[in-house]
């Protein structure tokens, strides 16, 4: 059973050494190993397929890494709620941030290329408002999604291509993009916003406003 402390017994027992300090970290990575456990079992459904044990290894690495970050930052606990409150926001967060990170770490860009499609044919009216469009609007969004498709084909490069389409369609997170780019986090920003623009222009020569865009797929 881990022991109750104050925030000022966390912080003076975590900062300092020997068995104090031994005893206070151990005590925090269990605290932590349970609410990362509780999060992943019961508030991720994507991890139903997991065993108990698959988890609590999950649970046992990321608590050891939220450990450690911790340690690192306990300078910056402020004591406006309880030691133990603070920590185990930083544990979840962690905890989402890995999997968000593990859910694409085999992306690859290779086959988003000019030639593919940015978005799904959406003659069944799939990705607008809950209620089904009419035959007339479902035709009308259709034609919209072929003419930006035809679009990206002709206006962006593959790299915006790429960016564009991993970053604002997927949502495959920033800074795997632009690891995967072999770029940096601001060169992405440049370069979906280049491409943006790019589209935009491009669309809006054809007589395509996105005001016409958004009206049309917000509308059942």
């Amino acid at each position: 059973m881990t022991k109750d402390r104050t925030n000022e017994e966390w912080v003076s027992e975590l900062k300092s050494d020997g068995v104090v300090q031994a005893s206070a970290l151990e005590d925090l990575r269990q605290r932590l190993r349970a609410s990362i456990l509780f999060y992943l079992s019961q508030e991720r459904s994507d991890l139903g397929d997991l065993s108990s044990q698959e988890l609590a290894r999950m649970a046992d690495d990321l608590a050891q890494d939220a450990t450690l970050r911790i340690i690192d930052n306990v300078d910056n606990f402020r004591g406006e709620s309880k030691f133990t409150t603070w920590a185990n926001r930083i544990a979840v967060r962690m905890a989402i941030s890995d999997l968000r990170r593990a859910r694409y770490r085999d992306f690859s860009l290779d086959n988003l290329t000019a030639g593919g499609e940015i978005l799904p044919d959406t003659s069944g009216g799939t990705i607008t408002s809950v209620a089904p469009p009419n035959p007339e609007t479902a035709a009308e969004r259709s034609d919209v999604i072929n003419r930006i498709n035809q679009a990206m084909r002709e206006a962006l490069t593959d790299r915006q291509y790429q960016a564009l389409t991993a970053v604002a369609l997927d949502g495959v997170p920033m800074d795997v993009v632009a690891e995967r780019m072999g770029t940096n986090r601001n060169a992405l920003y440049k370069l979906i916003h280049d491409a943006r623009r790019k589209l935009k222009s491009h669309l809006e020569a054809q007589g395509l406003s996105t005001d016409y865009v958004l009206q049309l797929f917000g509308r059942a």
